[in-house]
């Protein structure tokens, strides 16, 4: 029952953010193109028997120069394959894994140089366990991460905190993150 009222409750802000995005865009179409900055961030981590590739674009309309909203795509891919030879204690971890899913994005910048941020996440993670002793999952996870940064130009560079954080369900390895933004 819980998941099912956050779920309602993120596709109605979902929906929320993109009429009002809409309506805006049917006063001054031309003003409000040329009010979306475009970016978000890549991701490639490789290593004994370990790849991941990430890819999340971002777009974010700026309301005025304080205060930014937008939406974003997550799109992730894990391949975990150990050298039985290496006598990993759990070398029959061997996996992979797709995360799918999508952002809604909040900024604001008090002053040029700092960015306050709270960036809700709604994620599908697909496992797939080679060893038949495990068995393969696919669910969904949120995740509400409040961060704040240091701007320079066109790239913020900071940390953000997933409040819903859950040992056992989220995907990343602890609730602190750090991140690097990039919006043209």
């Amino acid at each position: 029952m819980k998941t099912n009222s956050l779920k309602n409750t993120t596709l109605s802000v979902f929906i929320c953010i993109i009429a009002s995005i809409i309506c805006q865009a049917q006063t001054s179409n031309a003003d409000f193109w040329n009010q979306v900055r475009y970016g978000g961030n890549l991701g490639v981590s490789f290593g004994t028997g370990y790849t991941a590739i990430q890819l999340a674009p971002q777009a974010i309309y700026q309301v005025n120069p304080f205060i930014g909203v937008g939406l974003g795509l997550n799109g992730s891919y894990v391949k975990r394959n150990f050298d039985r030879r290496d006598g990993f204690a759990n070398d029959n971890l061997d996996y992979s894994s797709t995360i799918l899913g999508g952002s809604i994005i909040g900024i604001a910048n008090p002053i040029r140089e700092i960015q306050l941020s709270a960036d809700f996440e709604y994620l599908n993670v697909n496992q797939n366990f080679e060893d038949p002793q495990f068995r393969d999952d696919n669910y969904w996870v949120p995740a509400l991460f409040l961060g704040a940064g240091y701007v320079n130009g066109p790239v913020t560079i900071g940390v953000r905190y997933d409040v819903l954080y859950d040992d056992g369900r989220s995907i990343y390895r602890n609730g602190l993150q750090p991140f690097v933004r990039v919006l043209f």
